[in-house]
């Protein structure tokens, strides 16, 4: 690779996160042949909401909170997308993360254009009640611009069920009915779905259990590296280690474990904490990095973005890469890791599991009608499955790598309802 080579690649993966979205989605664009116009209408969100709330803490002091709302585009249908709590959130990663969930939707088929929220907090410093307070107050700043038919939120970074239920209490509170489609992720006694809490472990199990098939890998024999053991990364262990796979490494926050003969998946859930910490009990650890770096068949990256950069990418020893995580892989990575023939399966397709049983949820909650969990997990493997093979056809038909694949698959149904409709 030349020394201009590495320049340009250089300068791409610094590019942040919504810029790098807005390169894959004009490439997308570009490969479907629609014009520029239709670029510069979804290259950032038709609508960005940004709101600043006060939260009275335990001590009797008040906290002025800053969250966010995008979004991205409703000619699909209405906007769907998780809220975030992390002292990292910005509007940038929100908008960028808007136009993820289009293009998750859009390979999946589902009625909804993206949308996300954020608030920037951290609620690892929050005791139980300045939780509830902030989510209530996050609910009443949004509240005209959300809604069963408008924008469907839903759990994300270090929010869940818990959450979800404040938050649907004090929106039916504030329009003065009951409303259950107006969110999704909730406790099942409150409307939620069956499934939805191990949703995007199990879509990216079937994620997994496809591209070994493309590979010609035996999944009983296979080693399974995963970078994180918060809710996606726990589950995923369990349902690899309990259909004969070998999960060799996990990791958290505080460091990782890997073992070539296998790790005790049962023991590691059994000790792990509410915000899926366990490696600090144990002595013998590795750095992130090194579990990245680690001899495996399998690698799932179930953390944060940017883990596999230009810096450790030849380095890396899986042949298949199934992204959990948001944004995991940087582009110029991903380029390396083309040429070393490593199938690489997207996160817009390989984390879409819970977006999709959050719309079973919204389906069930609009007709009152419940479906059992096996219900859920027989509609949630077809529609993966059938997703998985949609984009890896589109690979072979335009000659592009899977994640591009996936773009020009889910923009195509947004940019189409945009053509339909007549806005460009």
């Amino acid at each position: 690779m030349s020394t201009k080579d590495v320049s340009i690649q250089e300068k791409q993966e610094n590019l942040n996160v919504l810029e790098s979205t807005q390169q894959v989605f004009l490439e997308a664009l570009k490969k479907l042949g629609y014009t520029q116009e239709m670029y510069e209408l979804l290259k950032e969100p038709l609508r960005i909401l940004s709101v600043r709330f006060p939260v009275t803490m335990d001590d009797g002091s008040v906290k002025v909170f800053t969250g966010f709302r995008a979004q991205h585009n409703d000619a699909v249908g209405p906007t769907k997308g998780g809220i975030r709590l992390h002292p990292d959130v910005t509007q940038d990663e929100v908008v960028a993360l808007s136009m993820w969930m289009s293009v998750k939707c859009g390979i999946a088929n589902l009625p909804y254009g993206g949308g996300k929220g954020g608030i920037i907090c951290d609620p690892r410093e929050m005791s139980f009640s300045e939780i509830e307070r902030l989510s209530r107050a996050y609910v009443r700043a949004i509240s005209q611009i959300v809604g069963p038919a408008k924008d469907i939120p839903a759990p994300d970074v270090f929010s869940n069920s818990q959450n979800m239920a404040w938050m649907f209490d004090e929106y039916s509170r504030i329009k003065e009915s009951d409303s259950p489609g107006f969110i999704t992720g909730k406790p099942t006694v409150l409307g939620g779905s069956l499934g939805r809490e191990r949703a995007t472990a199990r879509g990216v199990a079937i994620c997994i259990e496809e591209a070994c098939k493309v590979k010609s890998i035996q999944i009983e024999k296979a080693r399974v590296c995963i970078q994180g053991f918060g809710n996606a990364g726990s589950y995923l262990a369990k349902f690899m280690h309990d259909i004969g796979a070998k999960v060799v490494g996990i990791s958290d926050a505080y460091g990782a474990l890997y073992n070539e003969k296998g790790l005790d998946i049962d023991e590691l859930l059994e000790r792990r904490d509410s915000f899926g910490s366990v490696t600090k009990l144990y002595r013998n650890t590795i750095s992130n990095r090194e579990l990245l770096e680690s001899e495996c068949d399998i690698l799932v990256p179930a953390a944060i973005e940017n883990q596999i950069t230009l810096e450790n990418a030849d380095k890396i020893k899986a042949s298949i890469i199934v992204e959990a995580a948001n944004g995991p892989t940087t582009m110029p990575a991903t380029e390396i890791l083309d040429k070393k023939n490593v199938l690489i399966v997207p996160d817009v397709l390989g984390n879409s599991g819970g977006v999709i049983v959050s719309y079973f949820e919204w389906v069930q909650n609009n007709q009152g009608f419940y479906w059992t969990e096996e219900d859920i997990d027989q509609k949630l493997k077809n529609l993966m499955q059938k997703s998985f093979h949609t984009v890896y056809s589109t690979a072979q038909k335009f000659k592009v790598n899977m994640r591009l694949a996936a773009y020009i698959v889910g923009v195509k149904r947004m940019a189409e309802a945009v053509r339909w409709r007549g806005w460009i």
